[in-house]
């Protein structure tokens, strides 16, 4: 018989397959008297980077890490070869409390495999929020995996529960869904996600109209899974484009496929770059805040893949170099966040300087951390690059050096 350590060990590293735990768009809580836990930030170890630059830390589990789907890229599928255990409501909600109170997590983030039908396994993940948040009055942040066939009383059960709700669409394209996942159905769960928005929609209307309306979780988000299959990354965003206009998701979460134990003959024998989904995620950033569209981004890409040594937008500037370089002076919002190495405070800052005198280099020293970047893309009072925004080999100037790390 397993103790509860030795099934975390097993589930902790089954659930670290999932990368959607991040813990943005919590609304604030804190304790009182009679209860435990808070969203506020700065509280406890640092595992997890929220998009406001909060560091939050999780307890990242599986209710169970047996499940009678067979997905081939999954790990914990029923073919699979690996250790299996499973949590009773009770462990889970003992060990969230466990870990809270000696101040290492904030928060729970819970997924589980399927085992014997989604509502069976949905009811005991909801039982865990249940029993947190009433029985113990925990007010930390709580994240639940939900099932897209449970029964929608169950997620909406869940909703009122969770900060957020997430369902992984697992894969950009639902014909490679069909073909690697027999028994999930894209349409069932972008239904399942369209309901969800509905909800949370919808409550957040009720909270306009009344403090006192019911809560319910405030966002949602999704997971795919990048080079288990043969998706490029201009289909990958072209998903994550739609699913954020369709679903109002809070975050599109890319995971690098990684080889699992006895895998399956249909899926690659090695994993991507490390670095392919840091650009998905740098490419996601620009859809989302800084008014980039899909085209826009993989226009000059070889085969639709984003370039592994540049960042979109420094590849995105030097395939536009008519448009460079920008009058910082001048240059409207829309295009500052255009320029590499200027963010969205860096560009709004520099707005609020020029309302009052023109921008020097000596004013982007104290405003950006590498002025160095900017030189073949901004003109400003003082400084014009010249020909050097011209220069052939301005792209190998840009890629970063390889550099000898040190073993010590």
């Amino acid at each position: 018989m397993l103790n509860s350590l030795q099934k975390l060990e097993i589930f902790a590293d089954a659930a670290k397959y999932d990368a959607s735990c991040a813990s943005s768009g919590a609304a604030p809580r804190t304790a009182d008297a009679k209860s435990i836990g808070s969203t506020a930030p700065g509280m406890g170890i640092c595992h997890a980077y929220a998009p406001d630059v909060r560091c939050i830390s999780l307890l990242k589990v599986l209710l169970t890490n047996y499940c009678m789907f067979d997905c081939h890229y999954c790990v914990s599928r029923v073919s699979s070869n690996v250790a299996r255990a499973r949590f009773s409501v009770k462990e889970v909600v003992d060990l969230t409390l466990g870990f809270y109170r000696r101040n290492m997590i904030e928060g729970l983030f819970l997924s589980s495999g399927i085992v014997r039908s989604p509502d069976e396994t949905m009811e005991q993940v909801v039982a865990v929020a249940r029993s947190l948040r009433e029985e113990h009055g925990f007010r930390g942040y709580i994240h639940l995996k939900t099932i897209p066939d449970a029964a929608p009383e169950l997620l909406a059960e869940a909703g009122r529960l969770a900060d957020r709700l997430s369902i992984n669409v697992e894969l950009p394209q639902e014909s490679d869904l069909a073909r690697l996942a027999l028994q999930k159905d894209g349409r069932r769960i972008r239904k399942a996600m369209a309901n969800l928005r509905q909800r949370i929609d919808g409550a957040r209307e009720d909270r306009k109209r009344s403090a006192k309306a019911p809560p319910f979780s405030t966002s949602q988000s999704t997971q795919m899974i990048v080079g288990a299959d043969a998706a490029t990354d201009a289909t990958v965003l072209g998903t994550s484009e739609t699913l954020y206009g369709s679903y109002g998701l809070s975050r599109v979460y890319y995971s690098a496929f990684s080889p699992i134990p006895d895998a399956s003959k249909l899926l690659p024998l090695q994993a991507p770059p490390l670095m392919r989904e840091h650009r998905l995620y740098q490419a996601d950033w620009l859809l989302r805040y800084y008014g980039f569209n899909v085209p826009e981004i993989v226009t000059g890409t070889r085969d639709g893949m984003l370039d592994l040594q540049l960042d979109p937008k420094t590849a995105w500037a030097l395939a536009n170099r008519a448009q460079f370089p920008v009058d910082l002076n001048r240059a409207p919002r829309e295009m500052l966040l255009r320029v590499p190495g200027l963010g969205v405070r860096v560009a709004d800052r520099i707005l609020a300087v020029r309302k009052r005198r023109g921008l020097h280099l000596e004013d982007l020293t104290r405003l950006c951390r590498s002025v160095k970047a900017l030189l073949p893309f901004i003109v400003c009072t003082d400084w014009r690059p010249t020909k050097l925004a011209d220069t052939a080999n301005l792209r190998e100037r840009l890629v970063p050096r390889a550099t000898q790390l040190s073993l010590l």
